[in-house]
C-alpha cells in the first residue's frame, strides 16, 4: 500500500458551521472502496498545547475545571490553545501563566499528538517544566479553575484508575513516567520525583 496516496477522492467540500476557533465542513465523497459517502470534519484553527508542571516537592500542578462538552467536571494539566503562527512553547507558557500563576525557567517538549484523527485535524504540543516561581494568575472570563498540587505519582496513579481522563494530561502524564522509569527525565526532575 502506498502511505502517501489519500484513497478518499472529495467530490464537494461546504463549510457547515465556523466561528473562531474551528470550521466544520460537510464533504461529499467517494471512500477508498469507491462508494458514495459524506464525511464530516472539524478543522481547528489553533494549536493544542499543554504542561506538567513541576514543583521543588516533586508536585505536578493540575487544574480543575467543568468541561461544557462533556457535562462533567475534569481535572487536567494547564492546557489550551494557540495561534498556529505562534510558537507552541510560548503558548504553553502562557497557559501555566494565566491559568496556575506561575512561570517556569525551565522546558521540554515531550509530546506531540493528533487528538481526535477521525473527524479532526486537532494537533497538540506538549511539555515538561520546571523551576517554577509565582506569577499573577489571569484565568479567562470563561473559566472557573481550581489548582491543586499533589505528588507526581498520585497524578499517574489517577490516570490509572480513570480519574483523569482528558486526552492531552493521560498522554502527557504517562510519557513523563515513561521517561522517569526509562532514566530519560532531566537530571533535577528525577531527583525531585522519585520512583513509583
Amino acid at each position: 500500500m502506498d502511505e502517501t496516496k489519500n484513497p478518499w477522492t472529495v467530490l464537494s467540500r461546504a463549510t457547515a458551521y465556523e466561528n473562531q476557533w474551528i470550521r466544520v465542513d460537510h464533504c461529499e465523497v467517494l471512500s477508498p472502496a469507491g462508494g458514495p459517502g459524506i464525511y464530516g470534519t472539524v478543522h481547528y484553527k489553533g494549536l493544542a498545547t499543554g504542561v506538567v508542571p513541576v514543583d521543588e516537592n516533586g508536585n505536578v500542578i493540575l487544574v480543575g475545571q467543568y468541561r461544557f462538552p462533556l457535562g462533567v467536571y475534569s481535572w487536567e494539566i494547564p492546557e489550551g490553545g494557540g495561534a498556529k503562527d505562534v510558537p507552541a512553547l510560548e503558548s504553553a507558557q502562557r497557559e501555566l501563566r494565566e491559568e496556575c500563576g506561575l512561570i517556569a525557567k525551565s522546558w521540554t517538549e515531550i509530546l506531540g499528538m493528533d487528538l481526535s484523527n477521525s473527524v479532526s485535524d486537532e494537533s497538540s504540543v506538549t511539555f515538561l517544566a520546571w523551576d517554577l516561581a509565582e506569577a499573577p494568575a489571569e484565568p479567562e472570563e470563561t473559566e472557573q479553575l481550581q489548582v491543586l498540587r499533589i505528588p507526581f505519582w498520585e497524578a499517574v496513579a489517577r490516570v490509572k484508575r480513570g480519574e483523569i481522563r482528558d486526552a492531552m494530561s493521560v498522554a502527557t502524564l504517562l510519557r513523563v513516567a515513561l521517561m522517569a522509569l526509562q532514566g530519560e527525565l532531566p537530571q533535577q526532575i528525577a531527583a525531585t520525583i522519585g520512583g513509583v
